[in-house]
């Protein structure tokens, strides 16, 4: 058996328990080592019976003088035990355990651990956890910091220890794939030792160490596994370089209706630089809701243009897509750029048996409707794909198929600390858009308590009245589409719009906006808000992404505790996009005073950056590695909040690359890197 060998496999464990452990992310035996305990029951100290205090959680060690069930009047069963020692004898009851007669018999040495109680006027131990006492065999459910697992229905913390104590007993792991000098530079544990003493340690000080020789492991390899993937793409993804005609650029951008931001120019000057390399552009480009992404993504499209190549653009959303078509149409078309919209509704290249040779279209703009196989432009250069995270690998793979060695260019507006986009993205180069547009005034953000909620209302209201000429608008975002029975406090738009119209705001027009509706129902609802047909847009965070109405300055956010702080801002962003004062409102649907203080921190931020730090080390960075990036590997001991550890294992890795670019020195590590890759991967 070896780290990767399925769990099926395993000793003791079989067909069923395979179905039961992928509930637990288990499906080899490095997924069973690395089953992290969630926390540890104290039962390390051992007295004899006549020590033991009323109470007290601990361990007593005797042999089974007695043990029967009983038939209680209620119909339940209790079986008791009495244990005997040199120092005295003490009941033990457990209830409707009957097979527990199966394990311990009379005459048996057992170990048990738990809270002594006063049972009438004489100490037992009620529900004690239990061990046979075998000569050899240290304990595991008794007598020591006894491990605690996240479980699962019928996997317990007692069957998944007897599973992974033979394991570190057998001396399975004779071989560690981290360098020595690494180990040593680095204090970490040896890796036999490391899984053995996050499993079970003597004392909670091991059991950190250990915690930390496996999370840099995990980094570490994930460094390294990105590093190879980006090594690979610059030297296979050989392609013509593009001629990049700066006068002509400089006359499109001189075009554009606004200056470029410092941030902008640079991240421009960066793809362009891409562009004329003679490998295959893989890069994000990351900037703050706002911060002008698209307008960069438009001048790299007509670098392709130039260059007599085509470009797809893939956007998550239709609404998302139809506003791309929209800007873009409007800047590239003076130029003679030809672009296409393909959505599920709107189809620019029609569905045909026959593969179209599309001329017509320079730049395709669309949803997954891109993907279809009768989609097709002659001289795909460049792929732009818009929230990579909100697509499958699957589809981002097939996209890159339209085109041969196209450039990739990834846009994102979820805000990712630099040291964590490293090991997320660490296969791309990184431009960040870090400069907001000159004009733009910080959205003021307030946090409502409850008692202020008719108050802030009657304001909502005055400032939509306030001006006749170009009065505001407000969105209204609730968590849920309808009400849910579980959640009775919690905000849903269908209800929320109901009682809005007809008690808060009767003399103002209210839309609702919802996932649920079809994609020409949302189109008719955000034309008519931005058309001003409506005053108020109630809706769900559906929003979150791309929508762009200039008129819109308030943002009302329900249940806003529900969200991490990344996403609030990001909703936030749908106000302010002009240079009008705007405001958003958090109204929290309980009064949580830790998650008033958590959303507080808008108040004070305007920084997408600033606050996607401060989230990962308030709620942990399991969002980003586990819904953001779908595909990418979760981690099983490491946290993405762990700045100084990122940058820690991002360093060692480079150094080991730099004197091994290709591993050849380091077989084991070279193995595990291979074998930590998830198949289910793009091929770049």
């Amino acid at each position: 058996m070896n780290w990767d060998t399925p769990i099926k496999f395993v000793p003791m464990v079989g067909p069923v328990y395979q179905k039961r452990l992928l509930n637990l992310a288990i499906e080899t035996l490095g997924d069973l080592l690395l089953h992290a305990p969630r926390h540890f029951e104290d039962y390390t100290r051992i007295v004899p019976i006549n020590q033991i205090s009323l109470n007290e959680t601990c361990t007593t060690i005797g042999s089974v003088e007695e043990i029967k069930n009983i038939f209680l009047r209620s119909g339940k069963q209790m079986q008791q035990a009495v244990i005997v020692d040199a120092t005295g004898r003490m009941k033990c009851t457990w209830f409707n355990q009957p097979f527990i007669l199966n394990v311990i018999k009379k005459g048996s040495l057992v170990a048990v651990s738990g809270k002594a109680e006063l049972f009438g006027k004489e100490l037992q131990l009620s529900s004690p956890d239990y061990e046979l006492v075998r000569e050899g065999k240290k304990l595991i459910h008794c007598g020591r910091l006894v491990p605690l697992y996240p479980q699962t229905a019928g996997v317990s913390s007692k069957w998944l220890r007897s599973r992974i104590a033979p394991l570190i007993e057998s001396a399975l792991i004779t071989k560690d794939p981290l360098p020595a000098d690494i180990c040593s530079r680095n204090q970490l544990l040896p890796l036999a030792s490391a899984v053995q003493k996050l499993h079970f340690p003597v004392t909670l000080i091991e059991h950190e160490q250990a915690r930390k020789r496996l999370a840099f492991d995990e980094l570490f390899i994930e460094q390294l596994r990105a590093s190879l993937r980006r090594r690979e793409w610059q030297t296979s993804k050989l392609r013509a370089s593009l001629q990049i005609d700066k006068e002509q650029i400089a006359d499109f951008i001189q075009h554009l209706p606004f200056t470029l931001t410092k941030a902008q120019a640079r991240c421009v000057n960066e793809i362009l630089a891409d562009l004329a390399k003679p490998c295959a552009m893989n890069r994000l480009l990351q900037g703050d809701v706002g911060s002008g992404k698209t307008v960069v993504a438009a001048i790299t499209m007509y670098g392709a243009f130039l260059n007599k190549l085509a470009t797809i653009l893939m956007a998550p959303t239709e609404i998302l897509a139809r506003q791309h078509f929209n800007t873009l149409s409007a800047v590239l078309s003076p130029f003679g750029i030809q672009v296409g919209l393909q959505t599920g509704s709107s189809k620019s290249i029609p569905n045909s048996t026959k593969k179209t040779e599309n001329g017509t279209f320079d730049v395709l703009i669309g949803t997954h409707a891109v993907l279809e196989k009768w989609v097709q432009l002659s001289q795909v250069g460049l792929i732009v794909i818009d929230e990579q995270h909100r697509f499958g690998v699957r589809q981002r793979a097939l996209l890159r198929q339209k085109g041969t060695l196209a450039h990739t260019l990834t846009m994102t507006a979820t805000p990712i600390p630099r040291t964590l986009a490293l090991t997320l993205y660490g296969d791309l180069d990184l431009s960040i858009i870090d400069e907001m547009p000159t004009g733009r005034k910080p959205v003021k953000t307030w946090v409502v308590p409850p008692h202020k909620r008719t108050a802030a209302y009657r304001w909502i209201e005055q400032q939509i009245k306030a001006d006749s000429k170009k009065p505001a608008q407000a969105f209204i975002v609730c968590p849920f589409i309808e009400p849910s029975e579980s959640n009775t406090t919690i905000k849903a738009a269908t209800a929320e719009f109901k009682r809005l119209a007809e008690e808060i705001f009767p003399q103002l027009k209210l839309g609702l906006l919802h996932g649920a509706m079809r994609a020409l129902e949302k189109d008719k609802v955000l034309t008519g808000f931005r058309e001003h047909e409506y005053d108020v847009l109630v809706c769900t965070p559906v929003v979150e992404v791309g929508i762009d109405i200039p008129d819109a300055t308030i943002m009302l956010i329900e249940g806003a505790e529900r969200f991490g702080l990344a996403q609030l801002h990001q909703l936030r962003g749908r106000v302010g996009r002009a240079d009008q004062q705007s405001f958003c409102l958090l109204f929290p649907s309980v009064a949580d005073t830790s998650g008033l203080a958590r959303l507080q921190h808008l108040e004070k931020s305007n920084s997408g950056l600033a606050l996607s730090e401060l989230d990962f080390q308030l709620r942990g960075a399991g969002r980003v590695f586990g819904t953001l990036q779908h595909g990418q590997q979760e981690l099983k001991i490491a946290s993405g909040a762990d700045t100084t550890l990122l940058e820690l294992t991002h360093r060692e890795a480079q150094n080991l690359l730099t004197g091994d670019p290709e591993l050849v020195g380091h077989p084991l590590l070279k193995e595990r890197v291979k074998s930590s890759t998830i198949t289910d991967i793009a091929p770049d």
